[in-house]
């Protein structure tokens, strides 16, 4: 009687052990787990305040995002000896043809699922929305392109707000440039009211 009183007291003291060693990993495992995330997050808003080498150019091809509406078109920057970007913009989109369509910067170089990743429009100063040179916009905020009869548009643009490379306030190499369906009415927040993203290309 006695032995089997002892058996009993010491499983009873191995279980009791046992779930002190089990709570004592799962603390220690979340708690790691928590670091890393914290460290990892940290890590990716340094990458994203971090100066860029300058280059004197840089371009985005564009192609369309939905498989019935073709896009194509070059976004060329290049640095002026002033200091100031110069951007040349050739646009084609047939369905659009004698109409005009909206183009922006976007914050992230991200064309993926119908360039939704691309997130909004680049406005490092937070600003309004609104038409470039006006009284408040988005330093994304290109504007809207006039297609001819076969669908092809182009634009010009000079401006000290855009550097290749840099900080990261001004920096457009890395961001996306979307083309819009709609037109871009310049006044409805925070985007123009620009329709679909039917065209995307990333700034290199």
């Amino acid at each position: 009687m006695k032995s089997l009183f002892s058996i009993f007291l010491l499983a009873s003291f191995a279980l009791v052990l046992s779930c002190n060693n089990s709570s004592d990993t799962t603390t220690t495992t979340d708690t790691t787990a928590n670091a890393d995330n914290t460290t990892m997050k940290d890590t990716a808003m340094h990458m994203d305040t971090m100066a860029q080498p300058m280059v004197n150019h840089a371009e985005a091809v564009l192609s369309g995002t939905f498989a019935d509406t073709s896009v194509t078109g070059t976004v060329k920057f290049d640095s002026e000896s002033d200091g100031k970007v110069k951007m040349t913009l050739e646009l084609t989109v047939p369905a659009k043809a004698g109409k005009s369509v909206a183009v922006h910067i976007h914050e992230h170089g991200d064309c993926g699922d119908t360039a939704k990743m691309a997130h909004g429009h680049w406005n490092p100063t937070n600003a309004q929305h609104g038409k470039w040179g006006s009284a408040s916009f988005h330093s994304g905020d290109i504007g809207n392109v006039k297609l001819d009869s076969k669908g092809k548009g182009t634009m010009t643009l000079t401006t000290d707000l855009w550097t290749l490379g840099g900080a990261n306030d001004k920096n457009i190499i890395g961001r996306s440039i979307i083309v819009h369906g709609g037109v871009d009415d310049y006044k409805t927040q925070p985007s123009g009211n620009s329709g679909a993203r039917i065209g995307c290309g990333v700034i290199k």
